[in-house]
């Protein structure tokens, strides 16, 4: 387990989670972009929570582990999104040609 402390907020979220939230952020701020992410976690009072960050160029983020013996939250779905994004941001598909063919010469092009 991880504390996450996001703006005045710390939550508890499981060390996968926070990993790649906080990797993530920082792709996102390279990348010039924006995103939400919405992750379970527990609470100051360890109650569930459901916590959604807002990453920009602007968030300031920290992970830090704990010796918390509660279960890790499930974020297996988000974890998984996540790391697809991160592996979009980082090496996007080539663009592709439309469906506008070429004519075969110069001088069809009718300049």
């Amino acid at each position: 387990m991880k504390h996450v402390t996001f703006a005045d907020k710390s939550l508890l979220v499981g060390d996968d989670a926070a990993d790649t939230l906080t990797e993530y952020s920082a792709a996102v701020a390279r990348h010039h972009t924006a995103d939400t992410v919405t992750l379970t976690a527990y609470g100051w009072d360890g109650a569930d929570v459901e916590a959604t960050f807002v990453l920009d160029q602007g968030t300031v983020l920290m992970a830090e582990s704990t010796p918390s013996s509660l279960p890790e939250p499930d974020n297996d779905e988000v974890v998984r999104e996540m790391r697809e994004k991160l592996m979009r941001l980082s090496s996007p598909n080539p663009v592709e040609p439309d469906d506008t063919t070429m004519p075969p010469s110069y001088e069809e092009l009718d300049l």
